[in-house]
């Protein structure tokens, strides 16, 4: 019988796609679980055992972008009939609508912040990643050791200082400077990763471009930029999914006006008790731009993070 190293067996392909299948059901089974539960009732999210099946109902979508107050029989015939749909969802609570939430505003800032951080990085890290790859630095592997040793730190350890700092400097609650502040965490992920595409790119491309009489900047934005596209993609991901996620920086440096939806979510309280639809609703939002964002450099994700992996 004869086998080969390369070409696995129709048994091991069959293996390794029920293995596939199984890990993936598996861990998207929490996703799966968040976001069906945005859809039930208070009733049916707590319930015991656990609905698998239930009614669907958009109340927690309704409770999460709206402020109601509890009404009276007198304040509900006051209000009149429901005049929308969600209008109607709220009065079956017993309630009225006081207001729009805060949640709106919380995304918002999430979208300006996480996605400004991004792209400053990407800026400041693709610059510093070409001058450490392409010029001589004096003591580069110090420096390159340094701006990764401050990825090493936990942000915990330094949250008080920085509250300090941004306090004399009046950056406490604004977007200027959790943008500043995730980009400066961000920064040495970004200029180690982007160092590594950029190596891998031939000097002779800009070596050429230069003959046929181009700039040194024309060279990096026509010839380098090009090439490290995929590098810049996948770099990108990672940077945003840590400034989207944060959790400590955003609970001590903001409260109101800079806030993001993070440490937000967690308030969302319902009539008595927390409204765990809401919560899940507001979860279930908060994953779409990060995930649409991958998704659509998808093609340059899986090839940013195996590049320079084989060698010919």
């Amino acid at each position: 019988m004869s086998f080969s190293v390369t070409e696995p067996s129709s048994r091991m392909k069959w293996l390794a796609g029920v293995l596939v299948i199984a890990y993936a059901l598996i861990t998207l089974m929490p996703l799966g679980w968040i976001i069906a539960t945005g859809f039930k009732s208070p009733s049916d999210a707590i319930a015991y055992p656990p609905k698998v099946i239930f009614q669907p109902s958009l109340e927690g979508y309704v409770n999460l972008f709206t402020e109601r107050t509890r009404a009276t029989e007198g304040m509900l015939e006051e209000a009149g009939e429901p005049q929308t749909w969600y209008d109607q969802i709220v009065r079956d609570q017993g309630a009225i609508i006081s207001g729009p939430s805060r949640y709106g505003q919380r995304f918002l800032n999430s979208v300006i912040i996480g996605f400004g951080s991004t792209l400053l990085c990407m800026v400041l890290g693709t610059a510093a990643a070409y001058a450490f790859s392409r010029f001589r630095v004096p003591l580069k592997d110090d420096l390159l050791f340094f701006i990764l040793s401050t990825r090493m730190m936990p942000p915990i350890a330094v949250a008080i200082p920085i509250f300090l700092m941004f306090r004399n400097l009046g950056l406490n609650d604004t977007h200027l400077g959790m943008i500043l502040l995730y980009t400066a965490v961000n920064l040495s992920l970004s200029v180690w990763l982007l160092k590594g595409f950029i190596d891998e790119i031939p000097i002779e491309y800009e070596e050429a471009a230069l003959i046929d009489g181009y700039t040194r900047f024309q060279a990096f934005y026509k010839v380098v930029l090009p090439q490290a596209a995929t590098g810049i993609a996948s770099t990108a991901i990672f940077c945003l999914i840590f400034a989207w996620n944060e959790y400590a920086f955003a609970v001590l440096l903001t409260s109101g006006t800079a806030q993001t939806a993070p440490p937000f979510i967690p308030t969302i309280i319902g009539v008595g008790g927390k409204d765990w639809p809401a919560v899940a609703a507001g979860a279930t939002i908060f994953l779409v731009p990060v995930m649409v964002f991958t998704i659509l450099l998808r093609k340059h994700l899986l090839r940013g993070i195996t590049f320079g992996a084989v060698r010919k």
